[in-house]
């Protein structure tokens, strides 16, 4: 028997194989959500006198990204601000980075200077005020959505 197969078997072959992979990738088409009149999921507006921009998802957004925060926090014995390490994003020149949350499904990226890293706490001596909730998983696709990296 001859292992080669002639080439009208492989363009069978490689037509079964066409018609089994075409509905998995007809499948991998994304869902829009809408946020706005224009049907994106995360609308932008600019800070008054900053570059910085608010940035409101929907709730399916939110879900997606799995997005979690964390309030900022004062060390008892150093009176130094506290925040998760996870918190912290850096940019391309190294500027750090958080994005606050001040109201659902709202966020703004503020600078934070970093002091130093303790584990899993990042010590800051300037930053959001104590008490307020940063984002801890989902920055990246923030700062993503902020600059429209993603196209």
């Amino acid at each position: 028997m001859n292992s080669i197969a002639s080439p009208q078997g492989r363009r069978l072959a490689a037509l079964i194989i066409a018609a089994f992979l075409a509905p998995s990738v007809i499948g991998c088409a994304q869902i829009e959500e809408t946020a706005s009149a224009n049907g994106d999921p995360a609308v932008l507006a600019e800070v008054p006198g900053t570059d910085l921009h608010r940035i409101t998802l929907t709730e399916r957004a939110v879900e997606r990204v799995d997005l979690k925060t964390e309030v900022t926090s004062v060390d008892p014995q150093t009176q130094k601000l506290n925040v998760s390490y996870w918190a912290i994003l850096y940019d391309s020149t190294g500027k750090t980075w958080v994005y606050t949350n001040p109201e659902p499904r709202v966020y703004v990226r503020q600078a934070v200077t970093v002091e130093r890293i303790n584990g899993a706490v990042a010590v800051l001596t300037d930053g959001p005020a104590a008490g307020t909730a940063v984002v801890t998983t989902g920055a990246e696709e923030l700062y993503g959505a902020e600059f429209d990296t993603a196209h």
